[in-house]
Order: structure tokens, then C-alpha cells, then sequence
């Protein structure tokens, strides 16, 4: 899938704590829809909105120093969290397993003159995000919208941050499928809930990796 025309495309200036972003989107997500993709993957164009979770991860993220933190967003979409990693000071890759969103993503990141790696990548098949692990920071924005996505990230996200090292930080607005994926994260990591920035329906779940427990010696 690709967008090839300037007409197919709208810009957007979202705000952020010292910075402001121009962002290209597509003007018409539906139009994307791509029968013969989504007949083999069910892949719908999701990334190409502009989510009020994206906005207010990168608003939180946009006031930390990060100072060379190895930074990496998973379903980046529209990358703005990817974005604000960059500009404070993170290291990032902004992945996504639609091309489309990658190479807008790299647009968008060369238009606001700001430095990343992009990368297209499936949960599926996780490869080369596991092996440039363990990441400083992972980022997640809303990407718990269909349930099929839970058991993958829950089997990705520990092979991503090790123990006592990093921290994954998940923006959600509520998704039905988050409550199951919340829930069961608890057994690999330690979770702390807060309102994320300037939004009242989106949460930011902080999440760092348990230390393994030690086997207890047979008596």
C-alpha cells in the first residue's frame, strides 16, 4: 500500500511541551483500505490516524531527557511518539509492520528536520526488534485495539526490556482487549497506572521488567 499522491495528503500541527510538529496524515484513512490485504492479514489502515493516545504519549514523552536512551516505538502509525523521543535526546527506531506508515513516518521525521531509524516489522515475526535488545525505552500507543494483538505483545514485550534495565510505556483510551493484556502483563512486569497528558480518556501504563525469582533449592 502506498500513497502516492500530495492531494491524498492533509497536515496537521500538534503542539507539544516546547516544540511544535507538522505532520502529514492521509486526508481520507478508508480510502486505504485494501481488500486483497486485509482478505490475507485482516490489515486495516489504522495507522493512518491520528489517535488521541499518539498525541498524548508523545506529549509525555516530549518532557523527559533522554539523553541517548535507546528508544523504540512498536506500531509507531504516525510516529509522533517516535518523534518526541528524538527531539529529547532518545536514539530511536519508529517501527510498523505497514510500509506505508514507515515511509510516511520517514517523511514526516525529514520534513520537522529530525533524526531516526525507521523499520517495517511484524509482531509476528519480531526478529530484528529482539535482536537489537535489551531497548532503554519502548513505546506503545493504543495498539491494543483487536485482542488478536495481546498474546503477541505479551510474548514480545520481555524479550524487549530486560530485568531492573528500561521501561515500556503504553498509552491506551480504554480498549476492551488492554484489560486482558494488562492483567496478564503482571506476571512479567510491575505496572503503575496515571492520566496521561492533557488528555481525560487516555491512560499511561509504566511498565518495568520483574527480576526472575530464584528456584528454591529441593530439600
Amino acid at each position: 500500500m502506498t500513497i502516492a499522491r500530495p492531494e491524498d495528503l492533509v497536515e496537521e500541527v500538534v503542539a507539544l511541551p516546547g516544540l511544535d510538529l507538522r505532520v502529514l496524515r492521509p486526508r481520507d484513512p478508508e480510502a486505504l483500505l485494501d481488500e486483497e490485504a486485509f482478505e490475507h492479514e485482516e490489515f486495516l489502515p489504522y495507522w493512518a490516524e491520528l489517535w488521541p493516545s499518539g498525541v498524548a504519549l508523545a506529549r509525555a514523552v516530549a518532557g523527559r531527557t533522554l539523553r541517548g536512551a535507546r528508544t523504540l516505538e512498536l506500531g509507531c502509525g504516525l510516529a509522533l511518539p517516535s518523534f518526541a523521543a528524538a527531539v529529547a535526546g532518545g536514539r530511536v527506531v519508529a517501527s510498523d509492520w505497514a510500509s506505508a506508515a514507515i515511509s510516511l513516518a520517514a517523511e514526516n521525521a525529514r520534513r520537522n528536520g529530525i533524526e531516526l531509524e525507521t523499520l517495517v516489522c511484524s509482531w509476528a515475526d519480531p526478529g530484528p526488534l529482539v535482536e537489537r535488545a535489551p531497548w532503554d525505552l519502548v513505546l506503545a500507543a493504543d495498539v491494543l485495539y483487536e485482542r488478536r494483538n495481546v498474546p503477541l505483545l505479551l510474548d514480545l514485550l520481555p524479550r524487549l526490556v530486560a530485568p531492573g534495565r528500561g521501561q515500556v510505556l503504553l498509552a491506551d483510551p480504554g480498549r476492551a482487549p488492554a484489560a486482558e493484556f494488562l492483567e496478564r502483563a503482571r506476571e512479567a512486569f510491575e505496572l503503575e497506572s496515571r492520566g496521561a497528558p492533557g488528555s481525560t480518556s487516555v491512560r499511561l501504563y509504566v511498565m518495568r521488567r520483574r527480576a526472575p525469582q530464584p528456584r528454591r533449592a529441593r530439600s
